[in-house]
């Protein structure tokens, strides 16, 4: 397994693309596990829902968007650390398709 070393700052509101160039949100959360002196990314939060999880406002978020009318696509995703593509880090893409991801919310 290779070492990257990544700021993470930099990541935060990139917008992630699939393999075909579509838009599967920005980063909004990054989680982590600290391990020592080691910092280990375990997966990215991407699109609406991800802001809500940061802030811990999933009552209150949910029932924002559905005033706003917000439909079920585009809510957001768990992007596994595998799963994202950092070779360049300011246009991240999977390497996977959107649908085998996890959906937020």
């Amino acid at each position: 397994m290779t070492e990257q070393e990544i700021h993470l700052e930099l990541l935060m509101g990139q917008q992630v693309v699939d393999e075909t160039g579509r838009p599967a949100g920005r980063i909004e959360e990054i989680v982590a596990e600290i391990n020592g002196a080691e910092c280990l990314i375990e997966e990215f939060l991407v699109g609406t829902y991800a802001v809500f999880e940061r802030l811990s406002a999933w009552t209150i978020g949910r029932a924002f968007l559905s005033l706003l009318g917000a439909h079920r696509q585009g809510r957001g995703y768990r992007i596994p650390w595998a799963k994202l593509d950092l070779s360049n880090p300011e246009q991240p893409r999977l390497c996977c398709p959107v649908s085998e991801l996890e959906r937020l919310g």
